[in-house]
C-alpha cells in the first residue's frame, strides 16, 4: 500500500496551516497598516532586506511547527519596528542615511560607459547592455544617463527626455553629466 501522507500531510496539519495562515496574514495586514506603505517598498537596499526577512518569517510561521503563530507575529512586529526606527533615524540624521543606504552610482554618462564605476559596483558591461536593451535602448547615443540605484535597480534616462540636475544631486559621479544636462532641452 502506498503511504500518501508525504503528499497530503496528516489531517491535523492542514487545519493548523489554515488557521496559522489566517493569523499571520492578519498580523501582516495590521502591522503594514500601522507602519505605512513603505513597508514593502524597495526604496533602499534596507527596505528590500526587510521585505525578504518578513517573507521568511511568514513562510516559516505558516509551514513549520516552530515558530508558533504568536512567535511569528512577534518576529514580524520586531522587523516592522526596526524598519520604523531606522527610517525615522534616516530622516533625522544624514550619517544614519549614509550608513544604511547605498549611494546611487552613475554607470553611464551619455554614450560613455564608466568602467571604474562598473568595477566599483561589480557590474559587467554585459549586464549594462542587457539593461539598456530592456529599456529599449539600441544605441549608446540614445543614452543620457544610466544609474545603479540604491536598491540595485538600473535607471536608464534617454537623451530625448527633459532633464534637471536636481534628479542627479544624490548620484555619485553626477558631475560627469553636467555638460550633457546643460546641453539638454529643459522641456
Amino acid at each position: 500500500m502506498i503511504d500518501w501522507t508525504w503528499m497530503t500531510g496528516s489531517d491535523p496539519s492542514l487545519p493548523m496551516i489554515l488557521l496559522t495562515g489566517i493569523g499571520i496574514y492578519a498580523a501582516l495586514l495590521v502591522l503594514t497598516r500601522l507602519t505605512g506603505l513603505r513597508s514593502f517598498s524597495k526604496m533602499s537596499s534596507f527596505d528590500f532586506a526587510i521585505t525578504v526577512a518578513i517573507g521568511s518569517v511568514v513562510a516559516s510561521t505558516l509551514l513549520a511547527e516552530q515558530p508558533s503563530l504568536l512567535v511569528g507575529a512577534a518576529g514580524l512586529a520586531v522587523l516592522y519596528g526596526m524598519q520604523w526606527i531606522v527610517l525615522t533615524l534616516r530622516r533625522a540624521a544624514a550619517p544614519v542615511e549614509r550608513l544604511v543606504d547605498n549611494e546611487p552610482l552613475l554607470i553611464m554618462a551619455g554614450d560613455e560607459v564608466l568602467s571604474d564605476h562598473l568595477d566599483a559596483a561589480r557590474v559587467t558591461e554585459d549586464d549594462l547592455r542587457s539593461k539598456l536593451r530592456q529599456h529599449g535602448i539600441a544605441h549608446p547615443a540614445q543614452v543620457l544617463a544610466v544609474v545603479l540605484e540604491t536598491t540595485g535597480d538600473v535607471s536608464v534616462i534617454p537623451r530625448d527626455e527633459p532633464v534637471s540636475a536636481w534628479a542627479f544631486e544624490d548620484v555619485r559621479g553626477a558631475e560627469r553629466l553636467t555638460p550633457l544636462i546643460d546641453a539638454e532641452p529643459t522641456g
